[in-house]
């Protein structure tokens, strides 16, 4: 059963991901990955909030592990910042590694945060 949870939980937060990359990265004109900044962020957010909380485990495979997983991509992070600093723009990658991580872990606390505020 928690298997089925996490894969219909998947199979939201992955087209999620791309169409919210794809949205976003249409409406900037940029070499930074901001798609990929936001869906890692706001996973992030989401994951931290799901953590603070009192839920069930089948929520937290659904929502936790599928949704967020698939949501969330740290292969995709890995491959544009690497592929930044083979195009030359070595200081978006920079920027992206340590923003990306930065603005991750923050946005986990303030979910953790806003869950603590929630019971």
């Amino acid at each position: 059963m928690t298997a089925l949870l996490v894969a219909l939980g998947a199979a939201v937060g992955a087209p999620l991901r791309y169409l919210t990359d794809r949205a976003v990265q249409a409406r900037h004109d940029s070499l930074f990955p901001w798609g990929t900044f936001l869906v890692n962020v706001a996973g992030s957010f989401v994951l931290g909030l799901l953590v603070g909380l009192p839920v069930p485990d089948g929520v937290s495979a659904l929502l936790g592990t599928g949704f967020c997983g698939a949501l969330t991509t740290y292969s995709t992070f890995g491959y544009e910042t690497v592929r930044l600093a083979r195009e030359g723009a070595r200081l978006y990658a920079l920027l992206n590694a340590l923003t990306s991580v930065g603005v991750g872990l923050g946005a986990a606390w303030c979910g953790m945060l806003a869950a603590g505020a929630i019971t």
